[in-house]
């Protein structure tokens, strides 16, 4: 079945917005799936499905490289 992580990121605005996030905590290590649901210009929830737990850190590190900020990770 895998993990669940949810967040919130802020600052997103557009498709691109997602694309960059998506595909940095898509290249953490057992991640499978990312799911965003964009709220322009507001805070969007992100669901990350994975094969186990992941670092909170790393997850904050990836939303960080994408140019966002990450919050409410549980």
């Amino acid at each position: 079945m895998g993990t669940t992580t949810e967040l919130t990121v802020t600052g997103m605005t557009c498709g691109h917005c997602v694309q960059a996030v998506t595909g940095e905590l898509t290249a953490l290590p057992g991640v499978t799936a990312v799911d965003i649901d964009l709220v322009a210009g507001g805070d969007s929830p992100v669901t990350i499905t994975s094969d186990g737990p992941l670092d909170s850190a790393a997850v904050t590190a990836a939303v960080d490289e994408a140019g966002y900020t990450a919050s409410g990770i549980h």
